[in-house]
């Protein structure tokens, strides 16, 4: 149920930030999603791995 789910940050847009999953389930699509950068660590770049687990994302 809370499984952890790895992410990089594919781009950052003003608040926002979209993150596209590393590891992708079988039969989905490259879709990224739209998180707000106030959930996300404040030192967060283009490019940087995140974990989301309990939820929480971290840097990894």
């Amino acid at each position: 149920m809370f499984e952890r789910i790895d992410y990089i940050v594919k781009q950052i847009d003003g608040d926002y930030a979209y993150l596209e999953r590393l590891e992708k389930p079988e039969g989905q699509e490259d879709e990224l999603k739209c998180v707000a950068r106030a959930l996300l660590p404040p030192e967060i770049m283009e490019g940087s791995h995140l974990a989301y687990e309990m939820l929480q994302y971290t840097i990894i």
